[in-house]
């Protein structure tokens, strides 16, 4: 029996022996640079002759691998594949799947700083950000293995004199996984592992900034005993394979975490009933935020103030849990400015294999165009206080950037901006405070401070987010302890960590006889 669930310590840093460790994982790293990658489809490997130039964001020019792209035909050939294996995969008994999982994690815990050092590389995460990402990894496979073992045991029902009920959960079949860049490791590895030890077989589509440590995974699941065919990692633009696989007969569901644009048209091409489909397809879509750290006139501002700053800047403000809005009572607005001022003075941006680097680049030029664009925009919505530029031309770098006195209706105030930027907006009251809050498409996370308790009483009813933090940052969110998942357009609060998730790749079954 193993022991219960327990989240996977993180590194300290601060530790001089750690540090080295990172040290020697990075150069084991670099010493592997520019490698090609094939896709996998069931047991073979195919290299193509079109490949896609992975890059290092903090040094454009340094090439982190060469990844085959799949078509249209490969494609087909990784559904097929995936289909194939689901029939015996299905059928294996859960705690042979979840074993699968266990002894994935404890791979992954070996080589935790190796993995670490490839986000550092691809995605440009510095030492703790990175360190996190590997955790939450870790954390999801033993989780979701330990989820499957309860879920596969006797379930609960009303007893019926002379007849014998049975509810017990079966999987979908043949899923589409797409994950995003930003957590390369920690989310890829959830949506991939929860769909599989719930007797799924999936098409793997990696986001194409981090393909490489997609690639790593699949691997890690090979020599966890993970039988072929059940994961095909299948690289490609989504342009060119997106909407076929979403749209395909034999895909039963779709998991997908990235932008709103993107799910939206997953969720639209896969409502379509194709010819031979026989089921309505399943989507699960986790699609951003414009999350919101509400300040109250009563609270610690040196605490919030920390809150904000972590929340708004850590890993440059590329998670979909970043604080992008920092709405303020009129009352503390001065005070809490003015600390979150000191405080992202004080951030290194640089280099994130760095010890010291507080603040790494953007993952692409597209990234870095956009968010300048933001910025400009910025200027003619409030008051640049702090920031606005970029770093190193040879990495996709931007300052730390803070704009004071914007409007809750503001483009920047409204809109997901994906990058290092932080509107500050002035509140009357606690009570308008949460209205504009709630002043947006989005309802992923939220944060209030304050010391009122009738205020974070108020908090609890009417901020509407799937998750929302009391007194501390609007991100972190750790698998078992903050299920993860958001209304409105933030997706279908699906709760990724939860105990509810493994039932979204699962269909309950009731099977009855009567004596």
């Amino acid at each position: 029996m193993r022991t219960e669930f327990a989240n996977e310590p993180l590194t300290d840093f601060r530790i001089d022996a750690n540090n080295r460790l990172y040290d020697e994982a990075l150069r084991q790293v670099e010493a592997e640079l520019g490698k090609e990658y094939p896709l996998r489809i069931g047991g073979e490997r195919v290299m193509t002759e079109r490949k896609a130039a992975s890059v290092n964001p903090a040094a454009a020019g340094q090439t982190v691998g060469l990844v085959s792209q799949a078509d249209e035909a490969l494609a087909e050939r990784a559904i097929r594949a995936a289909a194939d294996a689901y029939r015996s995969w299905s059928r294996a008994d859960p705690n042979e799947r979840a074993r699968v999982l266990f002894k994935a994690a404890a791979l992954l815990r070996r080589r935790k700083f190796e993995f670490s050092a490839w986000m550092t590389y691809e995605a440009g995460k510095n030492r703790a950000e990175a360190d996190a990402d590997t955790a939450e990894a870790i954390d999801f496979m033993e989780f979701y293995a330990r989820e499957m073992q309860r879920l596969s045991l006797p379930q609960p029902l009303v007893p019926l004199p002379e007849e014998e009920n049975e509810l017990y959960y079966i999987p979908l079949g043949v899923g589409v996984v797409i994950p995003p860049w930003n957590f390369p490791l920690a989310i890829l590895a959830g949506m991939t592992t929860s769909a599989v030890v719930a007797g799924n077989a999936v098409v793997l589509k990696p986001a194409s900034p981090t393909a490489v440590i997609a690639a790593k995974f699949a691997e890690l699941l090979e020599d966890a005993g993970l039988p072929d065919g059940v994961v095909n990692y299948l690289p490609g633009a989504g342009r060119d394979i997106g909407d076929f696989l979403v749209e395909h007969p034999q895909v039963r569901f779709v998991s997908f975490t990235g932008s709103r644009e993107v799910g939206l048209r997953i969720q639209e091409r896969a409502a379509r009933t194709a010819p031979g489909q026989i089921w309505i397809k399943r989507v699960v879509a986790e699609m951003g935020g414009k999350d919101a750290i509400v300040v109250d006139a009563d609270c610690d501002p040196e605490a919030a103030a920390e809150a904000i700053v972590a929340s708004a800047f850590g890993f440059s403000g590329q998670k979909c849990s970043a604080c992008s809005r920092a709405i303020v009572h009129e009352a503390a607005y001065d005070d809490v400015l003015e600390r979150v001022v000191r405080r992202t003075r004080q951030l290194t941006v640089g280099n994130p294999a760095e010890r010291s680097v507080n603040i790494g680049p953007v993952i692409d030029g597209d990234a870095r165009d956009k968010i300048m664009q933001y910025i400009e925009i910025g200027g003619q919505e409030g008051r640049l206080v702090l920031g606005g530029g970029t770093g190193d031309p040879d990495g996709y770098f931007i300052e730390p950037t803070i704009f004071t006195d914007v409007d809750a209706k503001a483009t920047i105030a409204q809109e997901e901006i994906f990058g290092p930027v932080l509107a500050f907006l002035k509140a009357p009251s606690f009570g308008e405070a949460l209205r504009m809050a709630n002043d947006t498409a989005f309802g992923l996370t939220g944060s209030v401070f304050s010391r009122n308790r009738a205020h974070l009483e108020q908090a609890r009813r009417e901020f509407h987010v799937g998750n929302l933090y009391l007194n501390r940052k609007c991100t972190g969110a750790l698998v078992g302890v903050h299920p993860f998942g958001g209304f409105h357009m933030s997706g279908t609060d699906s709760k990724a960590g939860g105990r509810d998730y493994l039932l979204l790749f699962t269909q309950a079954k009731a099977v009855s006889e009567r004596f």
